[in-house]
């Protein structure tokens, strides 16, 4: 919400003030176009930011350099006693910290005392994923019934469920591919990840072709003027939205018995995990998924780990 958006019909600039209303503008600006952040991401900022400075204006702070850390944390302790969750704490103290430096840094802020602020450390929750047998098997029958169809759409899914388990790309990444993307060969898409860093990510032959059969066979069948260069496109020729691209994956592991109910990030999930089982370093990992931290692709280490102790247990005479 604006800070335009924010006032009352009589004039009143609602909960924000004028001065951190125009403030968070600035700042939005700031995410938008110098740090070319994703429009889900400025929302979640816009959010966090809205109750903290709505806070510091109830406890009478109107100008940032009034802030305190005191008053950080009372605004954090009261989220919590709201029962927001150890992750939301822990987000919104990281944009209040990132928020005062930047305000600090361009000279709006004479002090930072979010430097030192901290939230509740999250438990990292392992994320579920699939068995290779039930990703083979999805993929086994998502061939086998765009074979018996013939229907484009058919052809569209098992290149995409094929691209998703093959890359890890996330949707958003696979949604924006282009045709120029694929490099058939060096056997790599171009992708662009958060932030619009660009990578490029190693796809199997068994993917290449699936997208070969895609855009051969049945890309042109849905195409139109608006289908531009996007390599996945919609019913109505448009380029495909991520919303259908993860009814496709439900539908596809719904199939599959004893499989979780997963979505396209399980895929990247799934991925990540075989990876890291069939013996990948870590690193090589982490830039193919395009984490811009080392932490991030750990996790998946705890979840090959987890496997393997279950594997033992179950298996071994004397475990």
């Amino acid at each position: 919400m604006s800070a335009a958006e924010s006032a009352t019909p009589g004039g009143d600039p609602g909960p924000l003030g004028e001065a951190y209303g125009s403030l968070l503008e600035e700042y939005v600006r700031h995410l938008r176009m110098q740090r070319q952040l994703s429009e889900h991401t400025i929302r979640a900022y816009r959010t966090d930011l809205t109750g903290l400075l709505t806070h510091l204006r109830r406890l009478g702070v109107e100008r940032l350099d009034d802030a305190s850390i005191r008053s950080l944390r009372s605004w954090l302790a009261k989220e919590q006693t709201m029962g927001q969750a150890r992750t939301t704490l822990q987000r919104r103290a990281a944009a209040a910290r990132v928020f005062f430096t930047w305000a600090q840094s361009t000279g709006r802020s004479s002090s930072n005392p979010a430097a030192s602020l901290r939230s509740p450390r999250a438990a990292r929750a392992l994320p579920a994923t699939l068995d290779r047998g039930d990703a083979e098997q999805m993929l086994t029958e998502a061939i086998a019934a765009a074979a018996a169809t013939e229907d484009p759409v058919g052809l569209r899914d098992v290149a995409l469920l094929e691209v998703l388990y093959a890359t890890g790309v996330r949707v958003s990444e696979l949604c924006g591919l282009d045709l120029r993307d694929i490099d058939r060969d060096r056997r790599v898409l171009r992708v662009f990840g958060k932030g619009s860093k660009e990578r490029s990510v190693p796809v199997g032959a068994p993917a290449l072709r699936a997208l070969d059969r895609w855009l051969d066979q049945g890309r042109r069948l849905l195409t139109t003027v608006e289908s531009a260069e996007a390599v996945f496109v919609g019913e109505r020729g448009r380029r495909i939205d991520p919303r259908v691209v993860r009814r496709i994956v439900h539908r596809a592991l719904r199939g599959v018995d004893g499989a979780p109910d997963l979505g396209p990030h399980g895929l990247r999930h799934a991925m990540a995990t075989h990876l890291l089982e069939g013996g990948a370093d870590l690193r090589s990992v982490q830039e193919m998924l395009g984490h811009a931290s080392l932490a991030t692709t750990q996790i998946y280490t705890h979840v090959t780990n987890d496997r393997l102790r279950q594997a033992f247990e179950q298996a071994h005479p004397r475990a």
